[in-house]
């Protein structure tokens, strides 16, 4: 999708693994991103290999309107736009019955997941409003259409940052600022662990055996599979999605 080349990509949870392989594919295609993460030693190695002219990385907490004012003024600096919003940052929080959650854990994983979006969209939209429009893709989940029990706080951030895309693709419209969702299904990776462990600490092989067995294809996404969705909602070719629930998640909520 060539449609994404010379446009400037904003992307955090940028040390994660699902980051690096939409890094790869979208620096393939022409693309200049801006990775950002709170990890300054996974970022730096992630942005390895890559020239200054199409990668650079800011050390950011996408909780704090600063931090947010500082990792969009440094895309801006470094490549002249925003074009695409990658809001990817997310954790997954303790599995644990909602009697026992904690107002602080809670709390946590809501502003990672919800008010790191809010303050990413809040910055980049009148800079892509300037510049004629614009894509932002927010990393929601199944847990953002459904539920498990012991994942109170996930499933509710999951499901407010859909609320939150509707409202911003809303407004957005007008101004050619086209926001959506991409909800995947469980994804090959760290999170993934953690969560097998918290929902089965006596045998997390037996807990991955039957969540696969829950989704049709019998498999997890693997990153590859959110990164093809992500480039396309980034791309022009998908210039008149906007507000849309895009599930990658192989038939799991079918």
């Amino acid at each position: 999708m060539d449609s994404v080349k010379d446009k400037t990509v904003i992307l955090t949870g940028g040390a994660g693994d699902i980051a690096k392989v939409v890094l790869r594919r979208f620096v393939a295609a022409g693309a200049k991103v801006m990775l950002v993460d709170l990890n300054e030693e996974n970022l730096q190695e992630v942005a390895s290999g890559y020239s200054d002219d199409t990668v650079r990385y800011s050390v950011a907490d996408v909780t704090s309107e600063a931090d947010t004012e500082k990792y969009v003024a440094a895309t801006v600096a470094a490549f002249g736009s925003v074009d695409v919003l990658l809001a990817n940052a997310g954790v997954e929080g303790p599995v644990m019955p909602v009697s026992e959650l904690d107002l602080s854990i809670f709390q946590s994983v809501f502003n990672v997941n919800v008010l790191g979006v809010f303050l990413g969209i809040k910055h980049v939209f009148p800079i892509m409003a300037a510049s004629g429009g614009g894509s932002i893709v927010i990393t929601s989940s199944v847990a953002g259409v459904s539920a498990t029990p012991g994942m109170t706080a996930y499933g509710t951030s999951k499901h407010a940052v859909v609320g939150l895309m509707r409202a911003c693709a809303k407004e957005g419209g007008p101004h050619n600022i086209r926001v959506n969702t991409l909800n995947p299904s469980p994804v090959e990776g760290r999170m993934m662990r953690s969560l097998e462990t918290g929902l089965m600490p006596e045998d997390p092989g037996a807990q991955y055996q039957a969540i696969k067995a829950s989704i049709p294809m019998e498999r997890y996404a693997d990153p590859e599979d959110v990164a093809n969705m992500m480039m396309f909602l980034a791309s022009e070719e998908s210039g008149f999605l906007n507000g849309g629930v895009y599930m990658v998640d192989g038939g799991m909520t079918a």
